[in-house]
């Protein structure tokens, strides 16, 4: 399996884009793309908590 760097996946999530995007969609891009990989990083870890608790933590809101 090979591993990708953040560099490149910023690279090509950026290529994805069309020519005119503007900067404020790049970050936003770059912003969920970082928070997709710390959250596959900590479910590899088994970091995660019950979907049961989680339901219970949205509803509290």
């Amino acid at each position: 399996m090979h591993t990708h760097t953040a560099k490149q996946d910023a690279l090509a999530a950026i290529q994805r884009l069309p020519e005119n995007v503007e900067m404020e969609e790049i970050m936003y891009r770059l912003y969920v793309l970082e928070n997709i990989r710390r959250g596959r990083e900590g479910a590899a870890q088994g970091k995660t908590i019950p979907a049961e608790e989680l339901l219970r933590d949205i509803e509290s809101w």
